[in-house]
């Protein structure tokens, strides 16, 4: 069969996670309470995987994920699975507005490196199901968190006893060793998912970093654009990497809100990415002016128009002028739209019914197919 080569990001896409099915969360229940083992969960987990590959090539994606269905958290349970890093239980700290999260947490006991992670074996699956009912049109997309979320959110990290120079070096080489096993793998599309930025959207959060780091904040820019640009160095040619910024998701809540203005020169004219997945649902998310900022004429700019956070569907038109806005600073071409985050950054899933989530994936695939002629 003849392979067809796609241009990814797709015109319509999207940032990865779906909400947990009822088999889903009845079986990682089960597996919890010591009623069922590994294989069983599994079994189940393969089952549903299958059925949402299935159900996101009906609604019309050619981007293709496992929905992170064997995963609790988007980031914490990759970065667990790197040598050197360990879950704990952490005292308990909530950023987010009006909800409380579990408190796991993760920390730094060893040197840093990736060996034989257990998310390949995830991605082969994935790539197995999309084969078996694709027609070769979608592409199996994988999400993992980027360095940067290493670097910035562990609560522990003894072993490099402040050496923050080998941290770096040895964390930028496993995740060079990690984007080239997903590759040979055979994943052509994959997303580091970064929250980090968030650091910069307003002045409480530029304040309380500058502080923590004790570093100016062109400084702490310049590292975190370093750490994206120097994992992703060696990528193979023909291997799509794209770069997810939100303010926070979790039970339809956020972290912060304020625009890209800090970061615009730093993301849209520095990062060495293919491409960018931006929140931009409301206005937390501030205007369209930082996209001046886009000086890469290869550089795909996904706009998060559409909110995963609740149900109701936003106006079409409201949204192709929004489309039209944007295209006065990044041409048409290099723009594409997808929901502002996934539906379920951790299993416990936003405030919305499945029904609901799969009646926006078809509301952004349709304007999609209106603007652009194509997904």
């Amino acid at each position: 069969m003849t392979t067809t080569l796609v241009k990814t990001p797709f015109k319509a896409d999207h940032v990865g996670s779906f909400l947990r099915t009822e088999p889903i969360k009845e079986a990682r229940k089960a597996f919890a309470n010591g009623e069922i083992n590994a294989a069983a969960l599994k079994v189940v987990e393969d089952q549903e995987i299958e059925k949402l590959v299935q159900n996101q090539i009906e609604a019309g994606l050619k981007s293709i994920t496992d929905g992170e269905f064997r995963r609790s958290w988007w980031h914490l349970d990759f970065l667990a699975g790197l040598e050197g890093v360990e879950f704990f239980e952490n005292e308990y700290i909530s950023n987010f507005k009006g909800a409380q999260t579990r408190n796991s947490a993760i920390k730094v006991v060893g040197k840093v490196d990736f060996n034989d992670h257990y998310m390949l074996e995830h991605f082969k699956f994935l790539k197995q199901a999309v084969k078996k009912y694709g027609d070769g049109s979608q592409v199996a997309k994988f999400s993992i968190p980027s360095p940067n979320m290493l670097f910035t959110r562990i609560q522990g990290n003894e072993y490099y006893n402040g050496n923050s120079e080998q941290f770096f070096k040895d964390t930028v080489a496993a995740y060079q060793k990690a984007i080239q096993a997903f590759y040979d793998a055979g994943c052509r599309y994959l997303q580091l998912d970064d929250t980090s930025w968030i650091d910069f959207v307003s002045e409480e959060r530029i304040n309380a970093v500058v502080e923590k780091v004790g570093l100016d904040i062109h400084e702490i820019i310049k590292t975190r654009v370093s750490a994206i640009n120097e994992t992703i160095a060696n990528k193979p040619e023909d291997l799509t990497i794209t770069m997810h910024i939100c303010r926070g998701n979790f039970r339809s809540t956020y972290i912060t809100s304020g625009g890209y203005d800090q970061i615009s020169d730093a993301i849209f004219a520095e990062l060495n990415v293919d491409g960018l997945f931006l929140e931009y649902d409301d206005q937390r998310s501030g205007d369209f002016e930082p996209l001046k900022g886009f000086k890469r004429p290869n550089l795909t700019v996904v706009l998060g128009l559409f909110t995963s956070k609740f149900p109701e569907l936003e106006d079409p038109e409201s949204i192709k002028a929004r489309i039209k806005e944007a295209s006065q600073f990044i041409p048409l071409e290099n723009l594409a739209v997808s929901p502002q985050c996934g539906f379920a950054s951790t299993e416990e899933g936003n405030i919305l019914t499945e029904e609901e989530q799969w009646n926006k994936i078809k509301h952004v695939v349709n304007i999609a197919k209106d603007v652009w002629g194509t997904i």
